[in-house]
């Protein structure tokens, strides 16, 4: 017979044991949880294991460009439902539910700014809009920072993330690869210098038009690159793939990748690489 009794806890005053929401962020790599303060001040990566989240454009742009100088180009542009696509939802409502929820007109914003004091034409792809999706306005405006960009002797850069083309719109869709690829062209004939950032996801069409032509293409660390995804190839081919296909690293050690960057060094790369292109 025990000569003490458990103590019966009950909760005091109705005070709850839930952690508040919106405070902190679990990686989705190794588990750890972090503050959201601490992971937005290490730019949306991992403190523990390097793991780089999802990154807003604007929030990318602002860890690029020198302060107060990237100015917008063509903010207002936005999509239509040329196809007039019915589902269980509307692509226009669709459109609509994104703009709302991410505050952004479509998935790329565009402008002109400077790194390193550097002049730059610089396009940065948001995966939070539909997947970053590319429709007619995202290759449109591709196309335009392109020409702006060559008509000003100045560099491009493009930061890639992307699901592919936005099937809602058809072929209109489509033919803004041959769009973009056509500028990209124009801009190579002038002999001016074209970076690509490959961030993760960038896939589909987006990989296989604007993100693949760089003069230089570089990668964060451990991004999913490719066309067509890991399952896809595993059951056309029938032929086991490896533990790092398609991955930043494996692109890198055949040839596609040229550098893998970090996110908070990222500036001070591009700052050195325009340096060495003697673009000021």
């Amino acid at each position: 017979m025990a000569i003490f009794k458990k103590p019966i806890l009950r909760s005091l005053g109705g005070k709850t044991r839930e952690m508040p929401t919106g405070l902190w962020t679990k990686c989705s790599a190794c588990g750890e949880v972090i503050h959201n303060l601490a992971l937005s001040e290490n730019l949306q990566v991992c403190p523990k294991c390097d793991h780089h989240m999802n990154f807003g454009s604007s929030e990318r742009i602002e860890s690029l460009v020198d302060a107060d100088s990237f100015v917008e180009m063509d903010a207002a542009m936005s999509s239509v439902d040329p196809l007039g696509f019915k589902g269980v939802t509307t692509y226009a409502d669709r459109l609509q539910s994104y703009k709302q929820k991410t505050g952004l007109v479509d998935a790329i914003i565009t402008g002109e700014g400077r790194i390193h004091d550097h002049r730059v034409g610089l396009g940065v792809m948001d995966f939070n809009f539909l997947a970053a999706t590319m429709g007619s306005v995202v290759g449109e405006k591709v196309t335009r920072i392109i020409e702006h960009s060559t008509k000003n002797k100045m560099p491009v850069i493009l930061v890639c993330a992307s699901g592919g083309a936005r099937m809602y719109e058809g072929m209109l869709s489509l033919m803004q690869m041959a769009k973009t690829s056509g500028a990209l062209a124009l801009h190579a004939q002038a002999n001016l210098p074209y970076i690509t950032i490959l961030t993760n996801p960038t896939t589909a069409g987006v990989m296989a038009s604007y993100a693949s032509l760089g003069d230089i293409i570089i990668a964060e660390p451990k991004a999913m690159i490719g066309f067509a995804g890991p399952r896809v190839i595993r059951e056309t081919t029938h032929q086991t793939l490896p533990s790092d296909f398609q991955t930043a690293e494996f692109l890198e050690k055949h040839g596609l990748v040229d550098l893998i960057v970090s996110r908070d060094k990222m500036r001070d790369t591009l700052g050195s690489i325009l340096g060495y292109l003697g673009q000021k």
